[in-house]
């Protein structure tokens, strides 16, 4: 049902005194200014193509550098190669894996129900990203998807066939391993497998989308009709799906009137502390931490809506659009995936609310994905992110 095949990728060439580190970084959506400023100070990385626009907003200096990369030998070309992605790190006192299957996807419309979204999108990213594509003519970053998996006796075979490429262990710990699969015989059996499976979208729905324009706009060139694409499978040891909390500074609307208002919306329980928040919040829908230190567990009364037992969905509608009006501007909302980062900032009195999330679960989003259900966005928080850098599909 999808069309996932290997390509003849471009790849950092480590010669004397490089690294691999000096090409790859976090995905362009999460780099703070700092972050930036020394990723770019390495000529080849991966960021002076991504994150380095012209003044009009083009890409015209990437496509160049891009070219400059690959003349001076700081690239390299593969042979048609399937890659794996292992990402190692330690998680909650488990050390844990998550393998990915990198590859090309073909691009379609959701309306064919194959490749499936579950988030909403916003098109003023995805006009940057696709001023990144038409200059460059390539995809220089990973979208990152969910499939049912190649079985044991395959995933035997593509480990066996794996040839280690590259090894490094980021700033937060986590240890990335990239390995290039070019075993023809290994490389038919995945393509002819994956054809009759469906894929979710876990993280960069911007940029699929984005490639689907793109591919639209090409029509006649079969290979812009393709997105790089990691793929990892559902029953995967290490998916690893943690909550983004909301920050909620309130403008107008005042702590007191917020709660009398939430307590008409939703049944709330007190908890004594943060720490009895956290402790309870499994067995509620989400909770929320005031300036105040007041802390509240919530659930929904009764709701006929299936979307409304999803907690980013009902914190949205009922808590954000409902109480504080963030849709009409009237509140600001910002994200933290770090819950003792939420708790820091809340003890700080540097915001005036948090809606603090359960982790989601896989199966959930699967269910109201397959319905056609988009969730809001930043509704999941797939640890650890997938860097980029590793290789590039070059369209041309």
């Amino acid at each position: 049902m999808v069309d996932f095949l290997p390509f003849e990728g471009y790849r950092p060439n480590i010669g004397a005194g490089d690294s691999i580190a000096d090409f790859v970084s976090p995905p362009y959506d999460v780099i703070g200014p700092e972050q930036l400023k020394a990723l770019q100070s390495k000529k080849h990385n991966v960021t002076n193509l991504t994150l380095e626009p012209d003044a009009d907003g083009r890409y015209r200096g990437s496509a160049q550098r891009l070219e400059s990369f690959i003349a001076e030998g700081a690239l390299r070309q593969d042979g048609p190669s399937y890659y794996l992605y292992d990402q190692t790190w330690d998680e909650n006192g488990v050390k844990t894996t998550r393998r990915g299957l990198v590859g090309i996807l073909r691009t379609e419309d959701y309306s064919k129900g194959n490749i499936i979204p579950h988030e909403e999108t916003f098109s003023k990213v995805k006009a940057d990203r696709l001023n990144l594509l038409r200059d460059t003519e390539a995809h220089l970053e990973s979208i990152f998807g969910i499939y049912e998996g190649l079985g044991k006796d395959l995933d035997r075979k593509v480990d066996a066939a794996a040839r280690l490429r590259y090894r490094y262990v980021d700033p937060d710990g986590v240890e990335h391993r990239y390995s290039q699969i070019s075993d023809p015989e290994v490389i038919g059996e995945v393509k002819e497998k994956l054809k009759t499976q469906k894929m979710l979208i876990a993280d960069g729905h911007h940029r699929y989308e984005t490639a689907l324009n793109y591919a639209k706009e090409n029509p006649g060139d079969e290979a812009k009709q393709y997105v790089l694409c990691t793929m990892v499978s559902q029953d995967d040891g290490g998916l690893v799906i943690r909550p983004t909390h909301r920050l909620i500074d309130a403008g107008d609307i005042g702590e007191t009137t917020a709660v009398k208002k939430i307590s008409k919306a939703m049944r709330t329980e007190e908890a004594s502390s943060v720490s009895d928040l956290k402790e309870k919040l499994p067995q509620h829908l989400f909770g929320m931490i005031f300036r105040s230190g007041k802390c509240l567990l919530l659930d929904n009364i009764s709701e006929e809506d299936p979307m409304m037992a999803l907690d980013t969905y009902a914190a949205q509608q009922k808590i954000l659009y409902g109480i504080y009006k963030s849709d009409e501007g009237k509140s600001k909302i910002s994200y933290d995936a770090d819950i003792d980062s939420v708790e820091k900032s809340m003890a700080a009195k540097e915001h005036d609310a948090a809606v603090v999330l359960n982790p989601p679960k896989l199966q959930t989003i699967w269910d109201l994905a397959g319905r056609g259900k988009r969730m809001p966005k930043k509704t999941t928080f797939f640890y650890p992110k997938i860097w980029s850098g590793w290789v590039f599909y070059r369209m041309k």
